[in-house]
């Protein structure tokens, strides 16, 4: 068993040269909820659910872009309404949002 049930890392990335980035989405306080949600559920922590800030995960133009390990899975979001969602389906019950899936590349 790993340390955590499930990892998800949010890409904070903000790209320099003007081309769209996930920092420019608001990912940094879309992880910040997203954590303070997991806390007040009593999800974090060993054997629940680490939520970490990622450097670019590539997918910027699909973003904001989350992705949730070891299930491999790639989401993206609107707002905190789709978080919830993410958050409640994967996280909580186990069950993927397919609306919200990024294509496997």
């Amino acid at each position: 068993m790993s340390y955590y049930r499930h990892h998800v890392f949010f890409c904070t990335n903000k790209r320099e040269d003007g081309r769209e980035s996930c920092a420019n989405c608001g990912a940094s306080e879309a992880r910040a909820y997203v954590k303070d949600r997991v806390k007040g559920l009593g999800l974090a922590g060993k054997g629940g659910v680490r939520i970490n800030n990622a450097g670019c995960l590539d997918r910027c133009s699909e973003g904001p872009v989350v992705v949730v390990y070891p299930d491999e899975t790639w989401y993206t979001y609107v707002d905190s309404e789709d978080l919830d969602e993410i958050i409640d389906e994967h996280l909580v019950n186990g069950r993927k949002v397919e609306r919200l899936m990024l294509d496997e590349e």
